[in-house]
Order: C-alpha cells, then sequence, then structure tokens
C-alpha cells in the first residue's frame, strides 16, 4: 500500500488532514478493486451501513437496509468479490468517485465522525449509473494507525427502489 498518513504512527487526536487522507484513500482503494487494502483500512468492530428509508437513521434494527455488515460480513462481501465469479460483477463495474465537503461532526481523544458529500458513477455493460448521497465516517486510531469502526451511507435515492448494488459503495 503506498504510505499515507493514515499509516504514520501517530497518537493524538484525528486531525481533519487525516481524517480527509483516510477518506480519499479509501475512496481510491475502492475505485481500483484493491480489495485487501480496503478491506485493511475496517477496525475488528467495523459496521457497514447503507440503509433504505427508514424511521430512524441512527438505529440499522429500525430500518430496511441495502448492506449492513458487520466485520465478519466485510471479510465475506470483499472474499467474494475477489473470486471474479459475483454474477452481477462479471465484468467488474468502472467506477470513479468524487468525495467532498469533508467536515469533522464529533471528536474524541481516539475517534473522529465526519460527514462528507459523494458522487460515484459505475460503468456497466447496462451503462451508467450515477449514486450520489453522504457519507459518515467513525474513524478510530488504533496502534497508530487509522481505521474505520463505522461508514454509513445515505444515497439519496434511498426511499426509491435501488438498482443492483453489488460493489463497495
Amino acid at each position: 500500500m503506498t504510505p499515507t498518513t493514515t499509516e504514520v504512527s501517530a497518537t493524538g487526536r484525528i486531525t481533519l488532514a487525516e481524517a480527509q487522507d483516510f477518506i480519499f484513500t479509501e475512496a481510491r482503494l475502492a475505485d481500483d478493486h484493491r480489495y485487501d487494502d480496503w478491506e485493511a483500512l475496517w477496525a475488528d468492530n467495523g459496521i457497514y451501513w447503507v440503509p433504505a428509508a427508514g424511521k430512524s437513521l441512527e438505529d440499522p434494527d429500525s430500518n430496511i437496509s441495502v448492506i449492513y455488515d458487520n466485520r465478519s460480513r466485510i471479510a465475506l462481501r470483499v472474499a467474494q468479490l475477489k473470486t471474479g465469479k459475483r454474477h452481477s460483477q462479471d465484468p467488474a463495474s468502472s467506477i470513479t468517485r468524487v468525495i467532498s465537503n469533508i467536515q469533522l461532526l464529533r471528536e474524541d481523544p481516539d475517534s473522529v465522525e465526519t460527514r462528507s458529500s459523494f458522487i460515484t458513477v459505475e460503468s456497466r455493460t447496462r451503462g451508467l449509473t450515477t449514486w450520489a448521497g453522504t457519507i459518515r465516517h467513525t474513524l478510530t486510531r488504533s496502534g497508530g494507525a487509522i481505521r474505520m469502526s463505522r461508514k454509513v451511507v445515505l444515497l439519496v435515492n434511498r426511499g426509491q427502489p435501488i438498482p443492483t448494488l453489488a460493489f463497495l459503495i
């Protein structure tokens, strides 16, 4: 993996610059289908959630979810993508995303919660699909490295039927 500030043995609060670098790196790894490197960004207690419309966007148990993965399910999702045999990703989508407006919403001594906006363009044999929304990352520092303990993707069209979402959003 290319060195980034997410790998520097640092201590103390996670800065906005570190959070931005982490989020940009995470997006690049997903776009480039670098699944092992992307999975390595997750904390052991990681949660990856893409809710559909629901009563509370804070509580996965009260919502229908497009994706709701704990750490072991994240590993399984990555293993499936790496086989190249996932029908919905054969051939794999070409993806590029733009991440912007990264803000720190909450800061604790060892973690931060961020909010960012994104637009992702997915190219498949069926054509182009544009995905957009906001992402909330909870980032923690563990052993000097920054890891994701939570990623919540709020699609702007989450209240409508959603086409197959078989890549890392």
